[in-house]
Order: structure tokens, then sequence, then C-alpha cells
């Protein structure tokens, strides 16, 4: 063996102990489903969906615009919640959640083009505590439905939420109302409002805006309803189905219009938009 041919197989040898060392560093995150270690390459190509069970991963509110939206500009960015209520370490939990989630609020609203048709679209994080609804969150989707009620846009809402956020008290609460005035003010001009509900869309986010939509669309197996299942189960004295409130028993009994899967998710929203006559 020549010295060429020596050099050659230890290039080899190098890049292959290389590529091992590589694989060996690469992390791996469990689905909490079927529990198969996923690299985190294969979930970001896979757009965060387990490739053996189907399993949706919760994905951030700007991972989720980058995956719907060909291009957005967010609006109200820099509303941010403040402590009114003087809740003891309220202040220290809005910190957590910011610099867990890298958002001022749990909600990033914008406008957006899907294939050229634009659209008003706001996205919850259930990183920024669970998806809660508070003050400025409200604030920020009845913005949102105000502006797509002035300009004449489509209306797309990804609900993910707790619920509301105990800590503002009533002015959580009030947000209830306030987001579903604005949306009988935007169907009086009949225009079109697309809920898609993902894991999870409880409390009162479930109990206003996520369900008044014209059409509701949601991501397999999410959980979906307002009270919380033992609530229900002590209350009536029943024991509910394993699958209570989940997407596809909430479809069988009609309150959600199709299950998508994430993949799908775009391409079933512009045929949606290019249905009801949305131009481009």
């Amino acid at each position: 063996m020549n010295q060429f041919q020596i050099r050659k197989e230890q290039l080899v040898l190098f890049h292959q102990n290389r590529k091992r060392k590589q694989e060996t560093k690469e992390k791996f995150e469990p689905c909490p489903k079927c529990h198969t270690p996923i690299s985190y390459k294969t979930l970001k190509l896979n757009k965060y969906v387990c490739p053996q069970c189907n399993h949706h991963f919760q994905v951030g509110a700007m991972q989720r615009i980058h995956q719907i939206c060909d291009d957005f500009k967010e609006i109200d960015k820099d509303y941010i919640t403040k402590n009114i209520e003087n809740f003891p370490e309220y202040d220290k939990k809005l910190e957590n959640a910011q610099q867990t989630s890298h958002l001022n609020e749990s909600v990033v609203c914008g406008i957006g083009t899907i294939h050229k048709i634009r659209v008003a679209i706001g996205v919850m994080d259930a990183k920024f505590m669970m998806g809660s609804m508070g003050q400025v969150t409200g604030e920020k989707i009845t913005r949102l439905i105000e502006l797509a009620t002035k300009k004449k846009l489509p209306l797309i809402l990804f609900c993910a939420s707790g619920g509301a956020r105990m800590q503002e008290g009533i002015l959580s609460l009030v947000q209830m109302a306030k987001t579903s005035a604005a949306l009988k003010k935007f169907n009086n001009e009949g225009l079109l409002y697309i809920s898609v509900l993902t894991n999870p869309t409880t409390g009162g986010v479930s109990a206003s805006f996520a369900m008044l939509g014209d059409i509701i669309l949601a991501e397999p197996d999410c959980l979906v309803g307002f009270a919380g299942k033992r609530v229900i189960e002590n209350t009536i004295k029943e024991q509910l189905p394993d699958n209570f409130q989940k997407a596809e028993f909430v479809l069988e009994k009609g309150f959600i219009d199709k299950i998508v899967n994430r993949k799908d998710m775009k391409e079933t929203l512009y045929t949606i938009l290019k249905l009801h006559g949305e131009s481009l």
C-alpha cells in the first residue's frame, strides 16, 4: 500500500469518527406519547411532530407563524403587561415568562400572507404563562380584530391557553366579553374568521373567541374544553370517557369542523381562503 492510499484511508477514518462524535453530541427529545427518542433536527424538519405516532409537540408563536405565513409584520409588539393589581410575585412570573418565551405577552399579532393572500393573524404561545389571557392579551387580540375589520381582511387565530390569568382578576375575565364584542362587529361586515385550536385550548379562551370561528379547525389530540375533566366528574358524579375533551371527541360532538395535521395546516387554510373568495 502506497503513501497516498494510506493517507486516503486515514482521512476516511477521520471523517467517520467525526461524524460519530457529532451524532453522539446530537440532542434528542423523547416523544411524550410513544417515548421514541427524536433528534431536534428531525423534529424541526418534521414541524415538531413525532414521525412515529404523529404526536404534535407544542410550538412557539414565532415558529408557528413561520410555518404558516410567507411574510409577516407584527403589530403592537411593545405592549407589555404591568402588575397594576400589585399581585404578589406577579412581576417575577412575568419576567420569567418573557425570558422563557422571548415574547412580551402570550400572543403575537400581525398581518401576514399565505400564498399571496393577506390575512390578519394572531398566535398564542403556551410558553408564556400557559398562554393565559390577561388584559394585554385581550387588548392585542381585540386590536387585531378591529384592524381586520377596518382593512376587510380574513382573520386567523391560533389558540393555545390555560384560561384567564388569575393575577389580573376581573381585568382578565372582561377580555372574554371584549374580544367577543369585537368579533360580532367583524362578523357584521361579512368577513371570514378561522379559529385553530391547539394544545391546550381551555378556560376563558375556549369560552370566548376560540369557539366563535366561522370555521373551527384543530390539531390532532389537542385538549379542548372549559373546566378540567376531574372538576366535571366531581360535579356530575359520573366517570367521563378517556378521550373526553380531546379534539377527536369534540369533533364527534360537532363543535369542530375539521382536524388538520400540522404539515397540512398551511394548505388547508389557503384552500379555505380561496373557497371564500379571498383576493390575491
